[in-house]
């Protein structure tokens, strides 16, 4: 089934205890179609980026199974720029630069086709540009996936529960669930963000995985212990794309479907943070997917006795 994403493509400054990289491929909508690729090859795309946009990296996006109809390129405009540098514990980062160049005036506008994508997945975005997405659908989808954080929490949190009344499934990490509900346990939280509309909660821990809510259920999907950690930036956003390309490759929203989901956004995740950029996300087989989901399975699988 299709896949809907909107959010940012950028570059990104990144420096980390292991290096550093500069003005590298970023952006919320690239790593969650790169990473839903690997399920999918019916996704739209749907950001705004400047001519200083390699069209190399387009056409990669395009030779992935990616419409790029919605991406809007600003003759003479200069595309999103973030710049951060992480901490020793890689779980912390400093903002070193914001540009938002051509977002600043992003308006989008959904290609005809893509209005009745069955799967959405509405990026980190100010959520008056959300609920923009949100009234070009033509209401046939199945599951409409919302990330969002802090920083709309605290200028626009009338529009944002607005936002959140209207979608299936939202992700967050720890701190953001608290700040949102005002409930310090992950549980409580869950049970008023569901009040809020949403059918589904994914909680993300980083190092130490995500957590799943429905009405009635709780799933936790540990994160693969890695040797190391090169590069967290995208994480979350690859995580995002590869559940939500594995919800439209199996076009099934049920609880169980949505435990395996998490496990293969977890997996993509896992990947994106061993190098800079999306350097191992492009150089990624099936065979490595599998490999690491049979790693999971094997991690997570236990058989119980009881006395």
């Amino acid at each position: 089934m299709s896949l809907l994403t909107v959010g940012t493509v950028a570059f990104d400054t990144i420096e980390t205890p292991y290096g550093r990289a500069d003005q590298v491929i970023g952006g919320a909508c690239t790593y969650i179609s790169w990473a839903a690729s690997y399920f999918t090859d019916q996704i739209h795309l749907v950001s705004i980026v400047g001519d200083d946009f390699p069209d190399e990296e387009l056409q990669a996006l395009t030779n992935r199974g990616v419409n790029l109809d919605g991406l809007e390129k600003v003759a003479g405009g200069k595309s999103f720029f973030w710049a951060g540098r992480y901490h020793n514990n890689m779980n912390s980062r400093d903002t070193l630069a914001t540009e938002l160049n051509v977002l600043a005036d992003f308006n989008p506008v959904i290609p005809e086709a893509a209005r009745s994508s069955k799967f959405v997945m509405l990026g980190n975005l100010t959520p008056a540009v959300q609920m923009q997405v949100l009234k070009q659908l033509d209401g046939t989808q199945q599951l409409i996936a919302l990330d969002t954080m802090n920083f709309w929490m605290d200028i626009a949190m009338e529009e944002l529960r607005e936002v959140i009344a209207c979608v299936d499934l939202l992700t967050i990490n720890d701190e953001e669930a608290r700040q949102l509900s005002g409930e310090h346990s992950l549980v409580s939280a869950a049970r008023v963000i569901h009040s809020m509309g949403p059918r589904y909660l994914v909680i993300k821990k980083g190092e130490h995985g995500a957590l799943l809510f429905s009405d009635e259920d709780i799933f936790f999907a540990p994160a693969l212990p890695l040797s190391r950690v090169f590069d967290p930036t995208g994480a979350g956003d690859t995580f995002a794309g590869g559940m939500m390309g594995y919800l439209a490759k199996t076009n099934d929203t049920g609880i169980e479907n949505m435990k395996r989901a998490i496990i293969a956004g977890s997996v993509l995740a896992s990947f994106c943070v061993e190098d800079f950029s999306l350097n191992k996300l492009k150089a990624l087989s099936q065979s490595d997917i599998n490999e690491r989901l049979e790693k999971f399975r094997k991690m997570m699988h236990f058989d119980l006795i009881y006395t």
